[in-house]
């Protein structure tokens, strides 16, 4: 019956009543039609149709709602992501108790532009991880604030669900059952800590992304059969370059080395350069824990003030870390490169190497700009201005191609031995950095190659290419600003991207319209299916180079070995991982989503943290973005912060949407993106991961500037 409902909805592509439906079907009995009101409602259920408030029954994909799931907002609003690269807003009074994570249909009302705007009909799936947050008990009932605003939950934990709690402990609760609405029962998992003690800040927001911070121990166990020093056996049918001059080029705290570098100038005048991985997947066994573990956590995750590593640290640090003057086993691509920048030959083997010196990105950087050669890099000197010579013809060499550099700044935070912030400075990307960027992008690009047209499965990092509609919404915005910008994004290439960016370079809004476009466009992922990596211009791309830190990399490593050392290149091999590579790509792509939000939940609380320290100091900032509720100013060292539309006391400030500005309705004055504000520091929250900020004028100078200052 399903099949014959269908075929008909399809065919008549209009909706039709349960009458109208029956006498099609040539029904003729009560019990028939009880069946067809139960294959209706089921097929309702499993949204194959649409019932309007008409009661007509309709193709679910030919209807006006569209299944999405629900990004909630602290702010109570909400948008639902829609398969398509589509958002729809969801206003609070829209939300039909819909909550962060939700699997929902929506019904789009309302439409401008490419902007939709719509309400929740339906939840169709709740799944409850556990969830952060404080434990708080009054009058002997237990109840939880959860650290994730979006989230509107209330959570009772009843006393024998406790694990001893005491209020203001940190916890990892489980939602157990529903008591009414957004009202249920829970069960504490874990005490992170109480909410006062050093660290538990942090641990509180990894626990909130599920990444685990401690291994178990049957991966501990595995541990114990991995030696701390590569053996003369295990050198056996490995390329010997121990004698050649290798070295590393990492940060100043940096521990998990898993690269290395090399150099030759060659008679012909073209450079070999060699690129040398720690060979991880040779102690990373395919079916060990220690394997399992890794691809579950799926990256290592980058904190303040540590590091949630991949592999435990007897790899991360030892064996596995690319360590001065010890044997480390390696995966080589040495490359012949023309002074074009065109890699001529390749060979990829594996190897052993002894890196001779740990270099440092800033004493480097003092040899490549400053001429400068610090005490111990004397040796290493020339070498190191051949390979900047090199890493410069590799940048044009992948400009020329549409190379595309957004030069978006990135935070550090400086924290002290109790992991407070004190500071919060701008990331250096200097010559040093870029340089090994460069190589390494030579590395990826060269691995990918040489499987792509070996036709055998891989993992690809694929960035597609951007939305012409979003591209387009970025240039009206743009042109609004008077500004006009000129490309052909209909020719959706890197160097329409390239020279966009490149006419907005001398703009002084270029830091915050070249972060708008990053974001207008597609995230890279990982895909067994490789399209192309849009962003760096580039056909062929892998992730090849960090094994010790992304299990993408061990992958390519492992595949590696079984194509090009292994010959195993069998039906039964290429089948597996045909099998295997798109539930991996989408599991690691998924991994690294978390691993980057997390990070940016752990910037984003000790920047505030850190302006808790600064209230009611005056600072220069330039607007960042704008709201209908407010504007986001953003300091040179990129802490962000809100002044409310409430807060601009002077005038009643009308948002215009179409222009993203705010414009006061007696004074004219208007604010738009781009614009230098002086601003005080009106509060800082680092529960809320939130900073405020009022505009410094003389009233707010007096009613919030810090006293004696």
């Amino acid at each position: 019956m399903r099949e014959q409902i269908l075929e008909l909805l399809k065919k008549e592509k209009i909706a039709l009543s349960v009458n109208e439906i029956n006498d099609a079907l040539a029904l003729k009995t009560v019990d028939e039609l009880k069946a067809l009101l139960k294959e209706l409602n089921a097929m309702e259920d499993e949204l194959l149709l649409y019932r309007t408030h008409k009661d007509k029954y309709m193709i679910f994909e030919n209807s006006h709602l569209k299944l999405g799931r629900m990004m909630a907002t602290k702010k109570g609003y909400g948008f639902v992501d829609i398969e398509g690269d589509i958002d729809v807003f969801i206003p609070p009074s829209c939300m039909n108790n819909a909550i962060h994570g939700d699997r929902v249909v929506v019904e789009i009302t309302s439409q401008k532009g490419t902007d939709l705007e719509g309400r929740i009909v339906k939840i169709i799936e709740r799944k409850f991880k556990p969830m952060v947050g404080e434990y708080v008990e009054q009058n002997g009932i237990g109840s939880i604030i959860l650290d994730d605003e979006k989230v509107k939950l209330a959570i009772t934990i009843p006393k024998e669900h406790s694990m001893g709690a005491m209020s203001g402990h940190k916890v990892l609760v489980k939602v157990t059952n529903k008591l009414k609405d957004n009202h249920y029962n829970g069960e504490i998992v874990k005490i992170i800590g109480h909410k006062n003690d050093p660290g538990v800040d942090i641990l509180s927001i990894v626990n909130q992304f599920g990444i685990p911070d401690t291994f178990s121990d049957e991966v501990m166990n595995e541990l114990n059969d991995i030696p701390d020093h590569v053996e003369e056996s295990e050198m056996k049918g490995r390329k010997d370059l121990r004698s050649e001059m290798i070295f590393t080029i990492d940060g100043d705290d940096t521990k998990d080395i898993d690269d290395a570098v090399s150099i030759k100038k060659l008679e012909n005048g073209n450079y070999e350069l060699g690129v040398h991985i720690a060979d991880v997947s040779y102690y990373v066994k395919e079916g060990s824990k220690l394997n399992e573990e890794a691809y579950e956590r799926g990256t290592s995750v980058y904190l303040a003030d540590r590091v949630i590593p991949m592999l435990p640290h007897k790899l991360s640090n030892g064996i596995c870390s690319l360590n001065p003057n010890v044997d480390r086993l390696t995966l080589s691509c040495v490359m012949e490169i023309d002074p074009k920048g065109n890699i001529v030959s390749y060979d990829i083997f594996e190897s052993v190497i002894r890196s001779r010196i740990q270099m440092t990105y800033k004493k480097v950087n003092q040899i490549l700009e400053q001429n400068i050669v610090p005490e111990g890099y004397e040796p290493y000197a020339e070498t190191l201005h051949t390979m900047a010579e090199l890493a410069k013809i590799l940048r044009q060499n992948k400009i020329e191609k549409g190379y595309i550099d957004f030069e978006i700044d990135e935070a550090k935070i400086i924290v002290n031995e109790k992991g407070e912030a004190i500071d919060v400075v701008l990331r250096e990307r200097g010559t040093g950095e870029k340089l090994i960027e460069d190589f390494m992008i030579a590395a990826n690009e060269t691995v990918a190659t040489c499987i792509y047209f070996m036709d055998l499965p891989f993992v690809y990092r694929v960035h597609g290419e951007p939305n012409e509609e979003k591209i387009t919404k970025f240039l009206n915005f743009v042109s609004s600003l008077g500004y006009h910008v000129k490309g052909d994004i209909k020719k959706m290439h890197p160097k329409v991207m390239q020279d966009i960016l490149k006419q907005l370079s001398d703009k002084k809004e270029y830091h915050m319209l070249s972060s708008l476009l990053l974001r207008s466009m597609q995230k890279a992922v990982y895909d067994s299916n490789n399209i192309g990596h849009f962003g760096l211009a580039s056909k062929c791309y892998t992730h090849f180079t960090s094994p010790i830190r992304r299990y993408p990399d061990t992958t390519v490593h492992r595949l590696l070995r079984k194509y090009l050392f292994l010959h195993q290149v069998n039906k039964d091999t290429v089948d597996y991982w045909n099998k295997e590579l798109p539930i991996l790509c989408e599991h690691t792509s998924q991994t690294e989503r978390n691993a980057v939000e997390c990070e940016r939940e752990v910037d984003d609380m000790k920047k505030a943290e850190f302006m808790m320290k600064h209230i009611g100091e005056e600072y220069e900032g330039m607007i960042s973005s704008i709201m209908s509720f407010g504007m986001f100013v953003e300091l040179p060292n990129l802490v962000e912060g809100l002044i409310r539309v409430d807060d601009l006391v002077d005038d009643h400030y009308i948002y215009d949407e179409s222009t993203l500005t705010l414009r006061g309705v007696k004074n004219k004055k208007g604010y738009r993106l781009g614009d230098t504000v002086s601003v005080l520091v009106k509060a800082a929250n680092k529960e809320l991961r939130t900073v405020d900020f009022v505009i410094a004028d003389d009233k707010n100078r007096e009613k919030y500037g810090k006293k004696g200052v």
